[in-house]
């Protein structure tokens, strides 16, 4: 048979594979989310996310000095709240001495050059497990009393060193309020890297477990988006641009591939997906039973994930990904 073109040439070897690839994988490329807990010398297992730990600020410390000698350059925090500062105002969110800004301050002075990303959200300080305060009477989260608060809490994050906050929430309008406030308040270097397209997805599960931050009542419906809907993406991450975001987020990733190429396709940001527990874990359970390689299946996702058009992947798989592409 003769043929004019013959595509299996250039698949013809791991060299030549590896020469024409389109989508490469770099430790650049990840944010690696950290959970961190008060006390000292505190490693707990998350028995949802075998493998990931919450740890407190010195055991965190030595675990962030471990990612920059790997090659990751990128923290993305949460903290777990003690159940007795929790309210309905998220006052603690904003405190300079809570864990959080203790954690911001401790990892830039161990490593400096480490970008600390922080989660601007409700959730862990609310006492309803809400990313924003409740109205009691109609159960609604209360948008711009929100937004009013967590102007405070990315206030609280900038002063106490972070490179970046991270709005979490999904309310109406809080991008074009909180760079106003890092501008006024004299803090014009930190970026914003804004949940643009978060989707009401049942993937979050393992990270609330990891948190103690799952909603005491309802769902997340009326703040975080219906998965059944793309434009809505576009319009809502098109919106957080023109409000002063450097770097916008879809998440869940896996199950979002769709959206992040319509986002990627729509903004000239840079755009990160966010690699959710849930995905994690379903990796994670699918290679204890022997069903599938779990290396494989890392390198296979983000690959997929990066392809998809996120520049930046917040992966709980960023130090196994690093290990398998040094080895490799």
């Amino acid at each position: 048979m003769i043929l004019q073109r013959r595509n299996r040439i250039i698949r013809r070897s791991a060299a030549i594979r590896a020469m024409v690839a389109e989508t490469r994988l770099h430790p650049d490329d990840f944010i690696l989310p950290v959970f961190i807990t008060e006390g000292k010398d505190v490693v707990e297992a998350i028995s949802s996310m075998p493998g990931y730990f919450r740890r407190s600020v010195n055991k965190t410390i030595e675990e962030v000095k471990e990612l920059w000698s790997m090659g990751i350059k990128s923290v993305l925090l949460f903290i777990k709240c003690n159940d007795s500062l929790k309210d309905n105002t998220g006052r603690e969110s904003w405190n300079p001495a809570g864990l959080m800004q203790q954690s911001i301050k401790a990892i830039k002075d161990a490593v400096p050059e480490m970008i600390v990303m922080t989660d601007v959200a409700l959730d862990p300080y609310s006492e309803y497990g809400h990313d924003g305060i409740v109205d009691v009477q109609s159960g609604y989260i209360l948008n711009d009393e929100t937004v009013e608060a967590l102007t405070k809490m990315s206030l609280s994050h900038a002063a106490a060193g972070a490179d970046f906050i991270a709005p979490s929430d999904m309310m109406d309008g809080r991008i074009g309020v909180f760079r106003k406030a890092l501008e006024e308040n004299n803090y014009p270097n930190v970026g914003i890297m804004s949940y643009s397209a978060k989707y009401a997805s049942c993937f979050y599960g393992p990270f609330r477990d990891a948190l103690d931050s799952a909603p005491g009542f309802g769902d997340k419906k009326t703040y975080q988006m219906n998965y059944a809907n793309r434009l809505e993406a576009i319009n809502e991450t098109l919106q957080d641009v023109e409000e002063g975001a450097d770097i916008v987020m879809v998440k869940p990733a896996m199950a979002y591939l769709d959206i992040i190429r319509e986002v990627r396709n729509a903004v000239t940001v840079p755009v990160s997906a966010y690699h959710v527990s849930g995905e994690y874990a379903m990796i994670k359970a699918a290679a204890e039973r022997g069903w599938l390689d779990e290396d494989k299946a890392i390198i296979e996702s983000l690959t997929a994930i990066k392809r998809a058009g996120a520049d930046l992947i917040a992966t709980y798989f960023a130090k196994d990904a690093v290990r398998l592409l040094q080895a490799s």
